[in-house]
């Protein structure tokens, strides 16, 4: 594969993660990590399919439509090959939206994501996201 193609994979799986949380798809959510770690705003890891899977389903509130009411826009992406072509890292910002029943859209988070990626069988996947928030507004509709 060419590194065009390559960064445009990652760029699509960034995306597909965005689009996962916003449908409420906490599975798909779960099987984008099936090898990898996430890592919340805290510091808490949480590793593998299973546990992200959870993670979300504990901390997401999800409305009558089975979604979470958000919109994450993602932007400012910079990936990066690793020397060895079968690695990369991205860092994007994000901005999530939120619109629930009966209150205005807002924004209701803004900060970056600091990813790792690892190509296997052919595929990028996520080896390790890391949340960074660094603005925070009322996510009480959004998280418990």
């Amino acid at each position: 594969m060419d590194a065009v193609t390559d960064i445009r994979d990652i760029e699509n799986l960034i995306a597909d993660y965005a689009e996962l949380v916003d449908t409420g798809d906490l599975p798909g959510l779960g099987r984008l990590f099936a090898d990898g770690v996430f890592v919340g705003g805290d510091g808490t890891r949480f590793e593998g399919r299973e546990a992200v899977e959870k993670m979300f389903r504990d901390r997401v509130i999800l409305y009558a439509d089975g979604t979470p009411r958000t919109h994450h826009v993602t932007t400012n992406i910079r990936v990066r090959i690793g020397e060895r072509t079968d690695t990369a890292t991205a860092r994007s910002y994000i901005t999530v939206m939120q619109a629930p029943a009966g209150l205005p859209l807002r924004p209701i988070a803004a900060g970056r994501y600091h990813d790792r990626f690892v190509r296997r069988d052919g595929r990028w996947r996520f080896a390790e996201r890391a949340v960074h928030l660094h603005l925070t507004g009322d996510t009480s509709h959004h998280l418990r």
